[in-house]
C-alpha cells in the first residue's frame, strides 16, 4: 500500500470462535455466524421442523472474529479500518489494542488505526457481545420501561439499533443473528478522508442542477480540490479543511436531461457521475428525476399522491422485508429474483418496512435498474423506543444522516418515513396507556430527530412522520381514517371481516393490508416430515407466527369455499383465498382513482418457510396472489364492481397508461353447473389515460342463479389485452361439475416452452405447476369449455429448495 489513496479489501480469511462452546468456523464476509455454523455442520438447519430454539445458544454467546494480514511501508498517510455494517455490539481490537466499539448495525464505522498497525503481520479481532443479553440488561437499567412487540420471541431489541425482526415477528423466525453485513476495508489516505457523497437534484425546465456535497474527515488541516463530472460537464471547488468533519458542495448542471421514470411510465435513463477529492474517487450511475408527495387539501380531506417528473402516478406494489432470516443467504442473485418478480407483476413501488434494515448499495442499484420506486421507513417498528436516553438518540442522529447521504444518489428513492406504527404502539401497551403523555413525549423526541435530519440534509425527498399517519404532528388513529394520509387497513385479516369489507373504505393511499395463506406443498415439504403435514400439527404451528393464523386461514376457506378433502387442496385453497382478498381490495381501490393513488399490500417476500401474507413464498416461488397481481396491477384493467345503492354490477376500465386506448369489452355469462356460456354483450369504449371509465352496467337479475361473469378486453385488431371474472356469490355457492382438463407441453424451435390447457367444463382458478420454479405468462385463470388457454414459460429460475415433481393442475372443485 504505497499510493496516496488506496484500499485493501479485508473480506477474506475470517474465522469466528466461541470459546465457551469450543467452536471455531470460517466466517464469510458479508455473512453471519449462524450460516457459518450451518455450513460447517455445527448446527442443524434452524428452518427444519421445530429446530429454531436449538440455536439460541448462538445469540447468547460471545463470539470473536479474527483475521490477519500483512502490510509494508507504513510511512506517510493515515489508515482507516472501515466496517460497512456490523451486527451489532462489538469491540474492535487491532494488534491487541482497542481500535473502537460498534454500537449499531445501521452505521458505517471508520476507525483511525494508523498508530496501531505494524509493518508485516497484523491481526484484527472483533469481539461480538451477545445482542440479546445486552438488550435485556439495557431494558433492566432503563429509567422507564420500554415494552416491545409481542411478535418478538427474543425481547428488548428495541434497545438496540439492529434489525427488529431478528427477534421474531408475526411472520418471522427469531434467530437474532450476528455478523458482518458489508465490506471490511483498510483505507490509506492523506490528511483528508472522503466519507460520504450526498446528491440533491434541482429540476427546472430542460435542465437539472445537481448539488453534490462531499463529506470528509480531516486528520490535519488540508486544502484540496473537489471535482464533479457528468455528461461532459465538470465543476470544481476548493475545500479548506480543518481537523474533524468537513463538507463542501459542488454544483453541476445537465441541460436537456434524459429523465429516469418508474416502471411502466418510461425508460430508466442513467448518467455516469464521477466525484473526486484529495485523490479519492467515487463513480456512480444515477438517474435524474424529480419526486414530490402531494398532500394538499381537497373536498375530501388531504390528498396523498406521488408525483414524478411532474406526473402523478398511481403506486402499485408491496412491502419489503429482509431477503432472508439468515443474512448471508440474501445474496444479490436471490434478491434480484424477488425484485424482478415484483416488476413482472406490474409493481412500480416497494415499501422498505421499518422493522427490517437499510439494504446494501446493490439493492438500491437493482431498484434503479428495474424502475422500482422505494418508500423507505427509518428502522423503527411497533415498539416503544428509549429516546429518553441520550446515547440512543445520538446513535439515531448519526444513523439517519449517514443513511440519508448514502441513499441520496438513487433515483428509486421516493419517500422517507419516520417509522412503522409507532403512533399506534402508544395504545398497545399498559405503560403507555397509563401515562400517554410521557411516552408521547419520548416518541416525539425520536420522531423530531428524524425530521430534523431530513430537513438539515435537505436532499430533496419528502418526509412523513409515521405510517400510518394522517399528517404532521397528528397522533391520531391513521388506521381508520380514509380521507387523509396513508392507511394500514387490517380489519379483514385481524378482525376476521369478509373480503367485501375492503369496499367499506376508500383510502387516499393504503400502505399496508394483507391476508395470509400457506406456502405451496413444495415449500411445506422442505421443512416437514410427512407426519407434520396437517394444518393443526405442532410443526405447522411453529411455522405460523400470527396467533390463531392457521385457524383463520381454515375458517376463511370454510366461509368462501367448499371444505377440501385433502391437506394439499387446503394449501391450494388458502392461496386462492389470499388472492381473492387482494383482488377484491386492489381492484376496488384502483377504481377509486384519483381519490386513491396507491396500494402497497403486505407483504412481497418471506424470510423463511412460513404461513404468511407474502405473495412470493420462501425461495421466491409465485403464490396465486402474485399471478393475480400481474392482472390487477396491469396498467389497463377492467374490473366488475357491485353498486351498493342500485345492486347493479358495474364494469369499469382503469387505465394508468399515458395514452387513450380504444378497447372492446366482451362480457360472458357462464353457468357453473350447466357449463353454458352466453354472451351478454360487447362494449366498445375508450380507456382514458390515467383515468377510470364506466363500460357498462348489468342488472344481477339478468344472470341465472348459478352464473358468474367472465370478460376480456381487446384492442382494435382483436388482440386480447386482458381477462377477468366476477362472482356475484361466494365460490362455494357454485356447483361446478368435475372438469376434464388436458395439458399439452411442448418446446418450440426457438426454445420457448409452452403449455396448452383445455377443459370440457368451466374451471375456475386453474393453476399449473403450483409452487414450481418456472414463471408463467399467466396462471390462476378461468378455463371455459372448448376454449384453449396457452401459457408460456416467461422466466426460468432455480431456488435453493429441492426440485418438485411433475407439474400438477389445480382448480376449484364444486
Amino acid at each position: 500500500m504505497t499510493a496516496a489513496a488506496e484500499t485493501l479489501n479485508l473480506n477474506d480469511g475470517w474465522t469466528a470462535t466461541c470459546e465457551e462452546a469450543a467452536v471455531s468456523v470460517a466466517l464469510a464476509v458479508p455473512g453471519d455466524v449462524h450460516s457459518a455454523l450451518l455450513a460447517a455442520g455445527r448446527i442443524e438447519d434452524p428452518y427444519w421442523r421445530d429446530n429454531e430454539t436449538k440455536t439460541d445458544w448462538v445469540h447468547r454467546s460471545v463470539w470473536i472474529a479474527r483475521r490477519s494480514f500483512s502490510l509494508e511501508n507504513l510511512d506517510g498517510g493515515h489508515f482507516t479500518l472501515r466496517f460497512e455494517s456490523v451486527d451489532c455490539l462489538a469491540d474492535v481490537i487491532v494488534n491487541g489494542k482497542p481500535a473502537g466499539r460498534c454500537e449499531s448495525q445501521f452505521l458505517r464505522y471508520d476507525f483511525d488505526v494508523t498508530a496501531l498497525l505494524n509493518e508485516g503481520e497484523n491481526v484484527i479481532e472483533v469481539v461480538f457481545h451477545s445482542n440479546s443479553l445486552e438488550a435485556e440488561k439495557r431494558a433492566e437499567n432503563s429509567e422507564f420501561p420500554m415494552p416491545y412487540s409481542k411478535n418478538s420471541r427474543i425481547g428488548h431489541l428495541n434497545f438496540l439499533r439492529k434489525t427488529q425482526c431478528h427477534g421474531g415477528w408475526d411472520w418471522g423466525i427469531a434467530l437474532c443473528p450476528l455478523g458482518f453485513y458489508g465490506d471490511i476495508t483498510l483505507e490509506r489516505t492523506g490528511a483528508l478522508r472522503l466519507d460520504d457523497v450526498a446528491i440533491r437534484q434541482r429540476h427546472e425546465e430542460n435542465a437539472v442542477e445537481l448539488d453534490v456535497t462531499l463529506h470528509a474527515f480531516a486528520f490535519a488541516p488540508a486544502v484540496e480540490d473537489a471535482q464533479v463530472e457528468i455528461d461532459g460537464h465538470e465543476a470544481t471547488a476548493t475545500l479548506h479543511a480543518y481537523p474533524g468533519e468537513n463538507r463542501i458542495c459542488v454544483t453541476v448542471r445537465v441541460d436537456n436531461p434524459r429523465l429516469w421514470w418508474p416502471a411502466g411510465q418510461g425508460d430508466q435513463a442513467f448518467y455516469d457521475l464521477a466525484v473526486s477529492l484529495g485523490g479519492q474517487k467515487r463513480e456512480f450511475r444515477i438517474g435524474l428525476r424529480a419526486v414530490a408527495l402531494l398532500t394538499d387539501a381537497d373536498a375530501i380531506g388531504n390528498r396523498f399522491a406521488f408525483q414524478v417528473n411532474g406526473r402523478e402516478i398511481f403506486m402499485k406494489g408491496a412491502n419489503w422485508i429482509p431477503g432472508d432470516a439468515l443474512p448471508e443467504r440474501a445474496s444479490k442473485e436471490q434478491v434480484r429474483d424477488l425484485l424482478v418478480s415484483a416488476v413482472e407483476a406490474n409493481m412500480n413501488m416497494i415499501r422498505i418496512w421499518g422493522g427490517g434494515q437499510y439494504e446494501a448499495d446493490w439493492f438500491y442499484e437493482l431498484c434503479d435498474e428495474l424502475g422500482l420506486m422505494i418508500w423507505h421507513d427509518f428502522m423503527f417498528a411497533c415498539n416503544l423506543y428509549p429516546a429518553h436516553e441520550r446515547p440512543f438518540l445520538d446513535l439515531v442522529r448519526k444513523e439517519a444522516r449517514q443513511q440519508l447521504r448514502r441513499l441520496s444518489r438513487f433515483a428509486a428513492m421516493a419517500l422517507w418515513c419516520g417509522d412503522n406504527e409507532l403512533v399506534g404502539a402508544l395504545t398497545w401497551y399498559k405503560e403507555s396507556l397509563e401515562n400517554r403523555d410521557r411516552y408521547l413525549a419520548i416518541y416525539d423526541r425520536l420522531n423530531h430527530v428524524l425530521e430534523e435530519a431530513v430537513e438539515d440534509e435537505a436532499l430533496g425527498l419528502p418526509f412523513r412522520p409515521s405510517s400510518p399517519s394522517v399528517g404532521r404532528l397528528d397522533f391520531g388513529d391513521g388506521w381508520h381514517v380514509d380521507t387523509s394520509g396513508d392507511m394500514h387497513f387490517w380489519d379483514v385479516w385481524h378482525s376476521a371481516k369478509d373480503f367485501e369489507h375492503y369496499r367499506s373504505v376508500r383510502p387516499r393511499f393504503c400502505s399496508e393490508f394483507g391476508f395470509q395463506s400457506f406456502p405451496s406443498m413444495r415449500v411445506i415439504e422442505s421443512f416437514t416430515e410427512e407426519v407434520d403435514r396437517n394444518v393443526s400439527s405442532a410443526v405447522m404451528d411453529v411455522h405460523q407466527r400470527n396467533e390463531g393464523g392457521n385457524s383463520r386461514i381454515v375458517e376463511t376457506i370454510a366461509r368462501y369455499f367448499r371444505f377440501p378433502d385433502s391437506f394439499e387442496d387446503m394449501v391450494y385453497l388458502s392461496q386462492i383465498g389470499q388472492g381473492l382478498a387482494m383482488k377484491t381490495a386492489i381492484e376496488f381501490w384502483r377504481s377509486n382513482r384519483p381519490r386513491t393513488m396507491g396500494t402497497l399490500f403486505w407483504q412481497l417476500n418471506d424470510t423463511w418457510p412460513v404461513a404468511s401474507w407474502s405473495s412470493l413464498e420462501y425461495g421466491g416461488g409465485w403464490k396465486a396472489t402474485q399471478y393475480l397481481a400481474r392482472r390487477f396491477f396491469a396498467d389497463l384493467m377492467v374490473t366488475a364492481q357491485p353498486d351498493a345503492e342500485t345492486g347493479a354490477i358495474t364494469l369499469l376500465a382503469v387505465c394508468d397508461g399515458l395514452t387513450d386506448i380504444p378497447i372492446t369489452v366482451r362480457l360472458l355469462s357462464v353457468g357453473a353447473a350447466s357449463g353454458t356460456v352466453k354472451e351478454i354483450g360487447a362494449y366498445p369504449v375508450t380507456a382514458s389515460a390515467q383515468s377510470v371509465v364506466e363500460v357498462a352496467r348489468i342488472r344481477p337479475e339478468t344472470l341465472d342463479d348459478d352464473a358468474f361473469l367472465v370478460f376480456d378486453w381487446q384492442d382494435a385488431e382483436g388482440n386480447i389485452l386482458g381477462e377477468n371474472e366476477y362472482l356475484p356469490q361466494r365460490p362455494k355457492a357454485y356447483r361446478f361439475t368435475e372438469p376434464q382438463i388436458e395439458t399439452v407441453a411442448e418446446t418450440l424451435g426457438d426454445g420457448t416452452r409452452r403449455i396448452t390447457l383445455t377443459s370440457d367444463r368451466p374451471a375456475l382458478y386453474v393453476t399449473y405447476d403450483h409452487g414450481g420454479d418456472d414463471i408463467y405468462s399467466d396462471n390462476c385463470f378461468t378455463l371455459l369449455p372448448g376454449l384453449a388457454k396457452t401459457i408460456t414459460v416467461s422466466r426460468e429460475r432455480r431456488s435453493r429448495l429441492p426440485q418438485g415433481g411433475a407439474p400438477v393442475v389445480s382448480y376449484l372443485r364444486g
